[in-house]
This record gives C-alpha cells, structure tokens and sequence, in this order.
C-alpha cells in the first residue's frame, strides 16, 4: 500500500491473538494488526485495495480520525501520499 501511494506508512504488530464469532461458532487466529496512515481522501481507495489483498471474506478495516496529530508528521504523511484521490 506504501508503494502503490495509499498510504505514507504502516506499523505491523505481529503477535495478535483474535478470539471472534465466525459462522456460528468461536474461533481464534493470530493475526498482525497493520496501521496504516493516509489522508481521509485516500481512505476509500486503501480500504477497497486492503479488502482485495485480504484472505479473510471480511477483513477488519476500521478507520480512526486522531484528536490531534503534530503538525510535522501530518505534512509528512500529506507530502508522502497524492494530493487527489486515486
């Protein structure tokens, strides 16, 4: 997703255990948590690109708008992905 400019980066967070209700019964995975960081235009664009990439028949994507970001990072993350939706 960095290369393809929908996202500036993403933190990968191995060693996630999930405990969830799949098809009538609960079940348990590991996973990796991935946190990508993008601009809210782009947001539509990552989603549908990360559900393609996906094995699961529904991927946890959630969107998170942060209270507050510092300025630096966020003209870094803007610098780092397209101005206009792709």
């Amino acid at each position: 997703m960095v290369e393809r400019q929908l996202a500036a980066c993403v933190n990968l967070l191995p060693g996630i255990e999930s405990i969830y209700r799949w098809e009538g019964q609960v079940d348990r995975a590991a996973e990796v948590l991935g946190i990508f960081k993008t601009s809210s235009h782009l947001y539509p664009a990552l989603a549908e690109a990360l559900a393609a990439a996906h094995p699961y028949a529904v991927p946890e994507i959630v969107a998170l708008e942060p209270a507050a970001v510092a300025a630096s990072y966020l003209a870094w993350v803007m610098a780092a992905v397209p101005a206009n939706e792709i």
